[in-house]
């Protein structure tokens, strides 16, 4: 792959290159919510992912099920000072469920290694805050992941699914034009991110949100089961507007050759 056509691949966090299955984000929010008395399942609370965690809480108050059961327990509406107060009391729980998910996707080291020696920049945004990031990064950098930037949420103005976490690394990075840009996520949110930055979009299918399984877990499925939960996730990616979808980020290399003969035969994100 030619390095003048591509400048800089942009990593997401959780479900990209650490926490296979983006788990931890899952568990701290089931238990916030059934720490207040409402029920909550894992898939209600992928719903959102992507969202800074502060707007993931409350997309996840205005959810029918949930806030019918917040009315009968308060009998008023999950409000604002209702989100700040359970994003406060996220922060530490979310931190600690990090730390206890953040082990790097398989192969995904390998891969930033090649990257680099192409002479690409590696930047990452990312929907959790920097309290967690301040957690979570130390433990990466150990198993020798550590980005060029890190973009959080709540560092700008908006984060996803607006641009400005992207434009903060094009300044970071010192690279432009923004299709010389690769945005890597597994959530419509982080694709989002991408595309309104003006930026090529890759999805990650089998280790992020869309399927939701431990390595683990997903190694015990059937080949016909990972195959309808792959396609499934892919689907929702690709509606989300990726570019190009891979199972996890080791298969990130042969996409971004794809992208490069797209830009090549001058297409445009």
């Amino acid at each position: 792959m030619s390095e003048e056509l591509i400048k800089a691949v942009v990593l997401d966090w959780a479900g990209t290159m650490v926490d296979f299955g983006s788990l931890a984000p899952m568990g701290a929010l089931v238990k916030l919510f059934e720490g207040h008395g409402v029920s909550l399942s894992v898939a209600e609370a992928r719903i959102p992912m992507g969202l800074p965690k502060w707007n993931h809480i409350k997309a996840l108050g205005a959810m029918p099920s949930v806030r019918t059961q917040w009315i009968d327990l308060h009998d008023r509406e999950f409000g604002d000072a209702d989100v700040d107060a359970f994003y406060a009391e996220f922060q530490s729980m979310s931190a600690a469920s990090a730390a206890d998910q953040a082990a790097l996707i398989p192969s995904a080291l390998d891969v930033v290694q090649v990257l680099r020696s192409r002479g690409l920049k590696i930047g990452s945004t990312t929907g959790y805050d920097r309290t967690v990031m301040q957690v979570l990064t130390p433990l990466a950098r150990a198993q020798g992941y550590e980005p060029d930037n890190l973009v959080c949420a709540g560092d700008l103005a908006a984060g996803r699914p607006s641009p400005l976490m992207m434009y903060r690394c094009f300044a970071d990075l010192g690279v432009w034009p923004p299709h010389a840009v690769v945005k890597v996520d597994d959530t419509g949110p982080g694709i989002a991110e991408a595309l309104a930055a003006g930026s090529w979009a890759v999805g990650v299918a089998v280790s992020g949100n869309a399927v939701g399984l431990s390595l683990t877990e997903w190694q015990a499925l059937s080949r016909e089961e990972q195959r309808l939960r792959r396609e499934g996730a892919e689907e929702e990616l690709r509606a989300a507007g990726a570019h190009e979808v891979v199972d996890t980020v080791a298969g990130l290399l042969p996409a971004l050759d794809q992208l490069h003969r797209r830009m090549a035969a001058n297409e445009r994100p």
